[in-house]
C-alpha cells in the first residue's frame, strides 16, 4: 500500500447506526429494510472510521436498505493520527467476508444483497460477485486495489466501477481491460457502468477532503451514482 491509501479527512457529524455482530464479526449497522442489504467493505481506515459510517448512513436512507460495515481487520483500528502521519496500518485479514455475505442470506434472510468496496475492498467485492461464488446481486467499487485481470474476467453480476483519473493501483491497463472485457461477458444489457473522475486520486470516494479542490464535491457525486446503481439492481 502506498501513502495515498493512508490519506483521509474526518468529516463533521455523528453516525446514526449501531454496533452489533455479523457472523461472529463486529459490525456497524444502519437502516431497517428487512429485505434489501448492502455489505460495505471498508478501506485501510477500518470499520470505525466516521467517513465510512456516514457514507453507510446515506446509503441506508437513500437506497432504503440495511447497510452492514463489518470489521475485516480483526479488531485492529487505525488511530486518528494516521491522517496526519505515517503510522503503520494494520495487516489486512479477510477470513470472514464470505461468511458475512452468507449470513446476510441464510441467517438474516435478506432477499437482495449488494456489495460496495473501497481500495482493497474492490478486490473483495469482485470475489463476492464471481461466477463461482455468486453471493451478491450487484457490486460497486471505487478505486479498487489488488484487482487482477482474472478477477475481472470471472465476475458474474452487474458491476459499477468508480475510477479516479490518477490511481497507481487501478492502472490505465486495468481500466481499459475492464471496459473491454466486462461488456463481453454476456451478463446482460446495462449491467456494467464505468465512471472516471477527472483530477481525482486514489481514495477520493472516502476522503472527501474540503482542503482538496473539488474532492468533497466529487465524493458526493460518487455517492449519488452508487445510490442509483444499488437502487436499480437490488430487487425491492
Amino acid at each position: 500500500m502506498g501513502d495515498c491509501c493512508l490519506k483521509g479527512f474526518r468529516w463533521e457529524g455523528q453516525p446514526r447506526g449501531h454496533e452489533t455482530t455479523l457472523a461472529e464479526t463486529d459490525c456497524y449497522v444502519t437502516g431497517t429494510n428487512p429485505d434489501v442489504a448492502i455489505l460495505v467493505i471498508h478501506d485501510l481506515f477500518g470499520w470505525k472510521f466516521p467517513n465510512i459510517r456516514i457514507l453507510a448512513d446515506h446509503l441506508a436512507e437513500e437506497v432504503d436498505a440495511t447497510v452492514f460495515v463489518p470489521d475485516f481487520f480483526g479488531g485492529v483500528s487505525l488511530p486518528p493520527t494516521i491522517l496526519d502521519d505515517s503510522a503503520r496500518h494494520p495487516d489486512i485479514d479477510l477470513p470472514s467476508f464470505f461468511s458475512c455475505a452468507k449470513a446476510l442470506h441464510s441467517t438474516h434472510n435478506f432477499r437482495s444483497l449488494g456489495a460496495l468496496g473501497f481500495c482493497y475492498g474492490g478486490w473483495a467485492v469482485f470475489r463476492l460477485g464471481a461466477k463461482d461464488v455468486n453471493l451478491v446481486d450487484c457490486i460497486s467499487t471505487a478505486h479498487p486495489t489488488f484487482l487482477e485481470k482474472r478477477d475481472i474476467e470471472n465476475v458474474g453480476v452487474s458491476v459499477q466501477i468508480l475510477a479516479p483519473e490518477f490511481d497507481p493501483y487501478f492502472t490505465e491497463e486495468l481500466k481499459g481491460f475492464s471496459r473491454r472485457v466486462i461488456p463481453g461477458l454476456g451478463l446482460g444489457e446495462g449491467v456494467f457502468e464505468y465512471r472516471e473522475y477527472v483530477g481525482m486520486e486514489h481514495g477520493f470516494a472516502v476522503r472527501g477532503n474540503p482542503g482538496k479542490e473539488r474532492e468533497r464535491e466529487e465524493l458526493v457525486r460518487a455517492k449519488e451514482v452508487v445510490v442509483r446503481w444499488m437502487g436499480r439492481w437490488l430487487r425491492k
